[in-house]
C-alpha cells in the first residue's frame, strides 16, 4: 500500500532475480516453501490473480540445515522433486580453511563480485547441451534405474518421472563439461547418487533397520544391468 496514494501498488520481490540463494530453507514455513513450488516449476509467479514471468534463466540455489531439528519443517516430497541435486559439501580441507581465514581477516570476498557473464550466452550453453547425444541403450538405461527404485521394497517412494528426466539432463551437461559431444555410463552412474537420494524416501520398516536412502541406491545401481550398444 502507498501512503502517499493510498493505492495497493506491486513490488518485485526477491524471486524475481536470475539465481536466488535460498538459505537454511527448512526453516521457512511450509507456506513460505510451497510458495516456491510455482516459481521453481513454472518459473513465473501469481499474486491476486495476475502472473508475472520470472526472468530466463532462473536458478534456485538452497542451503539446508541438517543438525537442528527445533524451528525447522522438513521439506515435501513435490519441493524436493524440483531440485536438480542434492549435495554434501561437508568440512573444508585444512588447506582451504586456511585461506577462508585469510581472505575473511578484512572484508567480505561477495562484495567485490562482478557479474561474468550476460544471461543470453548462458541460455545459449543451455540449448547447446539439449544437443549433447544420449544413445537410445541409455535412454532405457535411465529409465530402468527408476523403475528399480520405484519396484524396490525398501522405498516407500522411488523416483519420478522429474527425477529421470533430471539425471537426463544432467548427464548431457556433465558430458559437456567434460569436453566430450555424447553421454556415456559413467556419466549417469557418477550422477545418479546426488540427483536420486534426496527424491527417495524408505519405508518404515527400512528406518527402523537403520538404512539410508544412499545404501539403497547404491545397491540399484550395482544391480541394474548395464545393457548398451554403440555410444557415441
Amino acid at each position: 500500500m502507498d501512503p502517499q496514494t493510498g493505492r495497493s501498488e506491486f513490488r518485485f520481490g526477491t524471486l524475481f532475480a536470475q539465481f536466488v540463494l535460498v538459505d537454511e530453507i527448512n526453516r521457512a514455513t511450509p507456506r513460505t516453501q510451497s510458495a516456491l513450488l510455482e516459481a521453481m516449476q513454472e518459473q513465473q509467479v501469481t499474486v491476486d490473480g495476475i502472473t508475472y514471468q520470472l526472468p530466463r534463466p532462473f536458478l534456485v540455489l538452497a542451503t539446508e540445515n541438517p543438525i537442528e531439528y527445533e524451528g525447522t519443517f522438513p521439506l515435501p516430497e513435490a519441493q524436493l522433486d524440483r531440485f536438480l541435486m542434492r549435495l554434501s559439501m561437508g568440512y573444508p580441507s585444512q588447506a582451504d580453511e586456511r585461506l577462508l581465514l585469510n581472505q575473511l581477516r578484512r572484508e567480505h570476498p561477495i562484495k567485490f563480485l562482478q557479474p561474468i557473464e550476460e544471461s543470453t550466452p548462458l541460455a545459449e550453453l543451455q540449448r547447446q547441451v539439449w544437443e549433447i547425444h544420449v544413445d537410445d541403450s541409455l535412454h532405457d538405461y535411465i529409465v530402468r534405474l527408476a523403475n528399480a527404485t520405484r519396484s524396490n521394497s525398501e522405498l516407500s517412494l522411488g523416483a519420478s518421472p522429474r527425477a529421470s528426466l533430471a539425471l537426463f539432463r544432467a548427464s548431457q551437461a556433465y558430458a559437456a563439461i567434460k569436453g566430450r559431444d555424447h553421454v556415456i555410463p559413467d556419466d549417469i552412474q557418477h550422477l545418479a547418487p546426488s540427483i536420486l537420494t534426496h527424491r527417495l524416501i524408505l519405508s518404515p520398516e527400512s528406518e527402523l533397520r537403520g538404512r539410508s536412502n544412499q545404501a539403497v541406491l547404491q545397491e540399484i545401481l550395482a544391480q541394474v544391468p548395464l545393457d548398451f550398444g554403440t555410444v557415441g
